[in-house]
């Protein structure tokens, strides 16, 4: 694996049709957002990670809307970081062939500007019905008290993706078709040692597409899938990396 630090145009997005970028938590940082794991991460304090669990929304939904409700307004308030933009410029420079796979929630990808966004873990800024099959909803209420489903009555849920829970369909459809004839992989803000980043870089690396991790740490263990490593914040590093 070659490792370093992204120098202006170091990629030359022209020379590639199918780009498929994979973001973590780390793109958010500098958008004001806390992580979700490491110093400073949303899952190292207390019981906040139970929240997020899916047996918590059986036993305690009010947590989940507490911690969910309490993201939506900080998210909200967050601006897009460099990242977020450069990517979104990138996507114009490709012919739109650049598809965003997001691990986060927040929203900021699409506010950047980026057409073409997978959300694999949900969207704060949705909800829908924990029993029945109606749609989900735009929605940016905090909801102080669980909400009930005006279809059916049953309570509502914030839609993302808790622990234990399998990742959207959907979601998992439009990402294997964006990552099918994969030329060009970049996975920013992320471990890349976990799934679904762990998983869609070997799918990537099997269409033989060059494959690039950029996050603030080294991948411990290494991945060989992963052929080249840019170390660094990802507000600093994307905008050279691409060249825009």
């Amino acid at each position: 694996m070659t490792t370093g630090r992204a120098r202006p145009g170091s990629i030359d997005l022209a020379r590639y049709r199918r780009v498929v970028a994979l973001t973590g938590a780390g793109i958010s940082v500098a958008s004001g957002l806390r992580p979700y794991r490491g110093p400073g991460g949303l899952w190292e304090e207390g019981d906040t990670a139970k929240s997020a669990d899916a047996e918590a929304l059986a036993r305690d939904p009010r947590s989940v809307w507490k911690l969910f409700g309490g993201m939506r307004a900080v998210a909200r308030a967050a601006r897009p970081s460099a990242a977020h933009e450069a990517l979104a410029r990138a996507e114009q420079v490709v012919g739109g062939a650049l598809t965003i796979l997001t691990q986060n929630v927040d929203g900021l990808h699409q506010r950047a500007g980026s057409s073409r966004v997978v959300e694999i873990h949900g969207s704060l800024f949705r909800t829908r019905c924990t029993r029945c099959d109606a749609p989900a909803f735009a929605d940016e209420s905090p909801h102080d008290e669980v909400p009930a489903c005006a279809a059916c009555g049953a309570l509502l849920r914030p839609d993302v993706v808790l622990f234990g829970e399998p990742l959207p369909v959907d979601a998992e459809w439009h990402a294997k078709h964006a990552l099918r004839d994969c030329d060009l992989f970049l996975a920013i803000g992320t471990s890349g040692t976990v799934d679904p980043a762990a998983r869609f870089v070997r799918w990537a690396e099997f269409e033989g597409a060059r494959t690039v991790l950029v996050n603030l740490e080294p991948m411990t263990p290494p991945s060989a899938a992963f052929r080249e490593q840019v170390l660094g914040p990802a507000d600093e590093v994307v905008p050279g990396l691409l060249g825009v």
